[in-house]
């Protein structure tokens, strides 16, 4: 068998050889970790969110600080820096439909992006955790400083300061001297590494429906010397936009979330990659199986879920999605009306959702403020990562436990012929049939046309009763 991605024949190295390449992996500086934070001991509980609008409310860092991290993960829009028009169909600032002249979301000065910056920061809930947790993070499109922006933005340079100024990076941290926020950093003893790899969406990303790229071909080269380097027991990467869930396949035409599946491409190219790096040290040495379980956290989307993807390249993907810490779906809807957001997720299809009995909604789905949660059992056997998206009291909304022997090399042919539960996570969400591919647009269509329909009957009904009312007035 090959080892691909480095052109060596395992077959040709001695074991002898074999035991000095991994010794010296495993006592390699983790130079290529931009992150500099002094490993603490072993960490085994780790906090994540995503949306965090700085004007908002924000109870929810009392949950965090509950669950006690010793690691909290910004995943993007950490503060929101642009700003936006209302929306008008006319007028001089029309910024929906075909005859719109401007655009909805602008950019702010430097000056007011570090006034949210510093108005985040100054949140005494955020304070307490920053006294208690390592913080690091990356960005999203709020943050990087306009919504759905890529390389293209002019703003992204200064506005990359301030974000490394929001997260106390050194100013002598390799991320002030490079293109982009990407970095890595390990935590804990040798045994039991967790390695987090932060990526930066937003710098290097090309236009949306382009299917170019979305890290650009310097993070490419510096994520693959990532997880080529040297080993840990987990891995994490955070991605500010989701990895394996693509709800634009589902919701087009009437709105297009971001996410990796609208670039095919990159996706396709980031699965083959964890394949190859992993599948190089999968084997075993003198009766010793070398093990690293890589899942993905994400954002962006406000709301959350657990996705899981089984066909990427022989391993098992698995994405956790929190968004939002102050923004989400439920919030921005009458509560009288939240059990039609839960009806339309629940119907929506998601080939790529984990369904579980731990679940709050049957839809798997969180669309109120929430963070993720992870907690790491080292000590069990078999070891186990517990997963979780929490609510604003700290209570999970939806969780799934995953053995760390779960986070291997398999082999996908012998998945198809397996229950459909195990075929669920192999379909995308781009191959569904039409209709179902659809049915959210659908859905949308027909409780509009309902509502409208039921609006002028009310309209006729009134009229009908007003004209009655009027003749027999006119009788009497």
């Amino acid at each position: 068998m090959e080892m691909k991605s480095r052109g060596i024949r395992r077959s040709s190295l001695s074991p002898y050889l074999l035991f000095l390449l991994l010794v010296s992996l495993s006592k390699a500086s983790p130079s290529s970790s931009n992150g500099e934070l002094p490993p603490p001991g072993v960490v085994s509980r780790i906090a994540f969110g995503s949306c965090s609008n700085q004007s908002a409310p924000q109870s929810i860092w009392d949950a965090v600080l509950d669950f006690d991290p010793q690691v909290f993960i910004w995943l993007g829009d950490n503060i929101y820096g642009d700003n936006k028009r209302p929306f008008r169909i006319m007028g001089k600032e029309r910024t929906i439909g075909p005859w719109k002249n401007v655009p909805r979301f602008f950019p702010s000065t430097e000056e007011e992006m570090r006034r949210r910056y510093l108005l985040a920061k100054g949140n005494p809930g955020y304070s307490n955790l920053r006294q208690t947790a390592q913080v690091i993070g990356t960005w999203d499109d709020h943050d990087y400083g306009l919504n759905d922006a890529g390389k293209e933005f002019s703003k992204k340079e200064i506005n990359q300061r301030l974000l490394l100024d929001f997260l106390d990076e050194a100013e002598d941290s390799p991320r002030r001297r490079q293109d982009g926020v990407y970095t890595s950093y390990i935590f804990g003893p040798s045994g039991k590494q967790i390695k987090i790899i932060l990526l930066d969406t937003r710098y290097h990303r090309d236009p949306l429906f382009s299917d170019g790229t979305i890290l650009g071909d310097s993070q490419w080269q510096w994520l693959e010397n990532e997880l080529y380097g040297p080993e840990s027991e987990i891995t994490i990467i955070a991605s500010s936009i989701q990895v394996v869930s693509n709800l634009s396949a589902i919701t087009s035409p009437l709105f297009y979330p971001e996410s990796w599946g609208r670039f095919p491409k990159e996706r396709k190219r980031l699965y083959k990659l964890v394949k190859d790096s992993k599948a190089e040290l999968n084997f075993h040495l003198f009766g010793v199986l070398m093990r690293s379980g890589i899942f993905f956290i994400s954002g962006d989307v406000h709301f959350g879920e657990i996705t899981r993807y089984d066909c990427g390249e022989q391993y098992p993907l698995y994405d956790i999605t929190s968004s939002g810490l102050t923004q989400a779906i439920e919030k921005v809807v009458p509560k009288l009306f939240a059990f039609l957001v839960r009806a339309i997720a629940w119907w929506t299809p998601s080939t790529m959702r984990v369904y579980s009995s731990e679940c709050r909604y049957r839809s798997c789905t969180y669309a109120q403020p929430n963070f993720g949660a992870i907690q790491i059992i080292w000590d069990e056997v078999p070891q186990r990562i517990r997963v979780e998206v929490r609510d604003s009291n700290g209570d999970p909304a939806t969780a799934i436990d995953i053995l760390l022997s779960d986070l291997q090399s398999i082999d996908t042919n012998k998945i198809i012929g397996r229950p459909m539960k195990y075929e669920h996570h192999c379909l995308l969400e781009s191959e569904l049939p039409c209709f179902w591919r659809h049915s959210f647009a659908f859905i949308v269509f027909a409780s509009s046309a309902g509502l409208l329909l039921a609006m002028i009957l009310l309209a006729y009904t009134i009229a009908s009763a007003s004209k009655k009312f009027l003749l027999k007035f006119k009788i009497d």
